[in-house]
């Protein structure tokens, strides 16, 4: 089969299409002919030298695709060939073939083509996973999306409106914010002419925010810790800002403040599999219903994955980057 290879660390150069083997499908596995793959900013990191795959997973980038299952291993019932699934990955996406956990496929939902399906299990899980599942946001709270106009921010947007969050995004164009804005957010902020810290505060009468999904990491900590309300929940997914910052303890003692943490890809196979079934659960009605959209930039054959990269990062997307495989 055909996949992008990454040969050496660097830039979007090093991304190759190249022959390789079939993959074939495991026990509890199964093999999905992929009709696209997604970009996550972790494909980026993974390119640069800075994220290698986890133990057992696959040197191939691409965290979520979509396809059509073309073989189940033994012990898959849940599965039958010809289903057209979305799925979540440890890596090996961009390809034209890709096994996988059975626990780890979703279905197509009803209403979103398969080939923008590809752009939902990575942010979906990573989403839902962190500020409900973790830091249990709830109806009437306020949430701060740091980076509204990425894939996981325009998701994040939706779903919280969806259940009855009042959402501030940061992003840096008024283009961005508008279209964050579209999507459902109550108040966009500008980074790069307003404090956020600030805003957040004189939006909720000096309280702050109940929780912060947070990409920058340390540039942002000090702001972030001072942004948020009593009991309030702070979650790092990224560290684009870096990555050693301090941190007032006496703020979050007084404040009974939680700073917490996670990646998705590394998690073990059964953990997934529980993350997968509460987004079943809670965040496929959503979609279907049409209150959470897919939000899709652009779209490039798979040949093109170099150009992808390039567009990923230079932020000037708003939503998913896609690669079309059967394009390759």
């Amino acid at each position: 089969m055909k996949a992008i290879i990454i040969e050496g660390g660097g830039g979007p150069e090093v991304l190759k299409l190249k022959e390789v083997d079939d993959p074939i499908a495991g026990e509890g596995e199964v093999l999905i002919k992929v009709a696209a793959a997604a970009l996550n900013r972790a494909d980026v990191m993974q390119r640069s030298g800075h994220y290698p795959p986890p133990p057992g997973a696959s040197l191939i980038p691409g965290l979520e695709c979509s396809g059509t299952i073309e073989a189940v291993g033994h012990g898959v019932t849940q599965w039958k060939v010809g289903d057209e699934v979305c799925a979540l990955l440890g890596g090996g996406g961009y390809a034209e073939k890709i096994n996988v956990p059975a626990v780890q496929v979703f279905p197509v939902p009803k209403g979103i083509s398969l080939q923008h399906a590809a752009a939902i299990p990575e942010v979906a899980c990573t989403v839902w996973s962190t500020i409900f599942m973790t830091c249990h946001l709830k109806k009437g709270e306020t949430l701060l999306i740091h980076g509204g106009g990425s894939g996981i921010g325009t998701f994040a947007i939706q779903i919280a409106k969806a259940k009855g969050v009042k959402v501030f995004v940061t992003g840096g164009s008024e283009e961005k914010l508008k279209k964050s804005r579209e999507l459902g957010a109550d108040i966009g902020i500008n980074y790069k002419t307003e404090d956020f810290m600030e805003r957040c505060k004189a939006e909720t009468d000096g309280k702050g925010v109940d929780v912060i999904l947070d990409i920058m990491g340390a540039s942002y900590l000090p702001r972030n810790i001072k942004a948020l309300a009593m009991d309030g929940r702070l979650f790092h997914i990224a560290t684009q800002g870096g990555e050693v910052g301090e941190i007032d303890l006496n703020a979050v003692i007084y404040r009974r403040l939680t700073v917490a943490g996670a990646g998705l890809r590394g998690r073990s196979t059964e953990k997934k599999g529980e993350i997968v079934q509460d987004v079943l659960k809670n965040v496929w009605p959503e979609i279907e219903s049409g209150k959470v959209k897919v939000v899709i930039y652009n779209a490039l054959p798979l040949a093109e994955a170099s150009k992808a990269h390039e567009i990923l990062e230079s932020g000037s997307h708003f939503g998913k980057v896609l690669l079309l495989v059967g394009n390759a």
